[in-house]
């Protein structure tokens, strides 16, 4: 008993070590966003001031509406939320269905395919470019939802998270069900797909993240601002130039409302990225 104190008191410390050091990190994390925030209050020249002032001397919110008035932000919000919700619904159901047949289907070239379907994750996506445009462009897709969305709504690494969820889901859970009589679209959306909300969460919000941010497939297959997307505002508002110049004020005032976005899926997904959910249907 008397070792108990100074056993308490060094896992103390080291709670307080870890603790402090993740509280670095989370600083270090979000001094960029806070850089960011500033920048936008202040005048446009506080950009290149230096030494830098983090906190501005008088603050200027005109930024804000200046820098929504600067390009049609609102119609791009639309076209990226949309397209990106689009997406993330595609990929769902395409990964879910496809990890389905890979793990409760039993077929001939089963494990080819998973094979097939993975080693799509090894071609950059950028070498796809040349014949995803030809393939939109013959069939009039050019400039519209659909060479946006199209291309994406099957995922090779959306199939390999879901499969490997359902993988860690008991089987025995499915040959109960199954006993009881259930057929295949109950398995999947009753057992296997609540039980994988986890994984659905993670491939929701990175394909949230990459496809919000994308900005080369949508500058080459968008030719107006009536379906152009956010990132290709934030180019086309740095390339343009005002009688003053550029105002890095608007510019940084309008990194800040088009990743507002982001930060509230990830608050949103951060509860269910949680892998108990898993394991949860048996003891």
């Amino acid at each position: 008993m008397g070792h108990l104190p100074a056993l308490t008191g060094a896992r103390v410390r080291r709670a307080l070590a870890a603790h402090a050091t993740l509280l670095a990190g989370a600083v270090l994390a979000a001094l960029p966003l806070l850089w960011l925030v500033s920048l936008s209050l202040q005048e446009p020249e506080a950009v290149f001031r230096y030494p830098p002032r983090f906190i501005p001397e008088r603050v200027l919110w005109t930024s804000y509406p200046a820098a929504w008035r600067a390009q049609p932000f609102a119609r791009m919000y639309i076209n990226s939320v949309v397209t990106t919700t689009l997406i993330i619904l595609g990929q769902i159901v395409t990964s879910s269905l496809a990890a389905y047949a890979l793990t409760q289907l039993r077929f001939r070239g089963r494990n080819l395919a998973f094979l097939v379907i993975i080693s799509t994750m090894m071609v950059p996506i950028q070498a796809t470019f040349i014949p995803a445009y030809i393939i939109v462009s013959r069939l009039h897709w050019v400039d519209t939802y659909w060479a946006l969305v199209m291309p994406f709504v099957a995922s090779g690494f959306g199939i390999f998270l879901m499969r490997q969820a359902f993988l860690v889901v008991p089987q025995t859970l499915v040959e109960a069900a199954r006993i009881d009589g259930a057929g295949h679209r109950v398995i999947l959306t009753r057992i296997l797909l609540p039980l994988a909300r986890p994984a659905l969460a993670t491939m929701a919000a990175l394909s949230f993240v990459f496809h919000y941010n994308d900005f080369f497939w949508p500058l080459i297959v968008t030719n107006s601002a009536r379906v152009r997307t956010l990132p290709i505002g934030l180019a086309t508002m740095i390339l343009t130039e005002g009688a003053h110049g550029t105002q890095w004020n608007q510019v940084m005032a309008a990194d800040v409302f088009v990743i507002a976005p982001i930060l509230v899926a990830f608050v949103f997904f951060q509860r269910y990225l949680s892998p108990t959910a898993l394991t949860s249907g048996v003891k």
